[in-house]
């Protein structure tokens, strides 16, 4: 019995081109977590069998670039916009083989313009960016800061407007995600307001672990700004 290899090879239809096009996924029974950040980011046992890699699925065809939490329709007037600015610049790449952490960089930027363009929600240009950081924080590169900071002003967008209703993140998740990208982009005195807003929701929180790291992060955070 042959070996079973972690990756397969998921259809696809592209979203503007209608085009049919194959990208890989894991398997999850491969798929072994070590342990996650403050802010979600998960760090897998091994650096190859990463489902972050793979989450952007790129038409070859026509370079339109989306995830599973991009909205299906498009308007025929984005289309047109897409097509301009997208797919007629667009240099046949296929992404849908193995991934180093630099071509899915490429893919997630791919995926942020088209977001930016197609008129995504907030939280779902926020969440691009997010994966972004940590990609380049598991090349420690120093470019993780840029994304955290873009990151967070799309999710403080989101809060503000009501964006993230629908979505498949709750109140409280973004607030305390905007708290600790807050804390981890140098803005202190914001990260505080934000988990403070997290711990005043307690009473009625369901997510108590949410409520829990929010906490931890507080407390430290006051005892470091005390002793500044």
């Amino acid at each position: 019995m042959g070996h079973l290899s972690p990756f397969y090879e998921k259809n696809f239809e592209c979203l503007l081109c209608k085009n049919k096009f194959t990208s890989l996924k894991i398997r999850s029974s491969y798929v072994k977590v070590d342990f996650y950040d403050k802010d979600f980011c998960p760090n897998y046992k091994s650096k190859e069998i990463n489902p972050v890699l793979y989450n952007i699925y790129v038409c070859p065809h026509c370079g339109f670039s989306f995830s599973d939490e991009f909205s299906k329709y498009i308007v025929p007037a984005i289309k047109e916009e897409l097509n301009e600015k997208v797919s007629m610049h667009w240099k046949t790449q296929d992404f849908g083989h193995e991934r180093s952490i630099q071509q899915a960089i490429n893919a997630y930027k791919l995926a942020s313009y088209c977001a930016v363009i197609k008129r995504e929600k907030k939280v779902t240009l926020a969440g691009v960016f997010l994966r972004i950081a940590w990609l380049y924080r598991m090349n420690e590169d120093e470019q993780e800061q840029r994304f955290l900071q873009m990151a967070v002003q799309e999710y403080i967008n989101s809060y503000v407007n009501d964006d993230f209703r629908g979505s498949q993140m709750s109140e409280l998740k973004i607030l305390y995600l905007i708290a600790e990208l807050l804390r981890r982009t140098g803005q202190y005195k914001e990260a505080v307001f934000y988990f403070s807003k997290v711990l005043e929701k307690q009473a009625s929180a369901s997510e108590r672990t949410i409520v829990e790291m929010a906490r931890d992060q507080w407390n430290e955070m006051r005892n470091v700004m005390n002793q500044a």
